[in-house]
């Protein structure tokens, strides 16, 4: 997070009030355009197990099909 520039106000924004896609069953990634930031999509990497895990966080993350 500190070499994206990303803190965890961010982080817990995206998460919280992102827009979602799930991979499959447990795996998704949530996703949101923060203002006042120049580079593309913040994107957190989730796992939901008994808890919720943030495996990765990207930042000029690019939504496919």
């Amino acid at each position: 997070m500190a070499l994206r520039s990303i803190t965890v106000s961010e982080l817990l924004d995206v998460v919280d009030t992102g827009e979602t896609r799930f991979k499959d069953e447990t795996h998704l990634w949530a996703y949101k355009q923060l203002s006042g930031r120049a580079d593309n999509l913040i994107c957190a990497v989730l796992v939901l197990e008994a808890v919720v895990v943030v495996k990765t966080v990207m930042h000029n993350f690019t939504l496919e099909g």
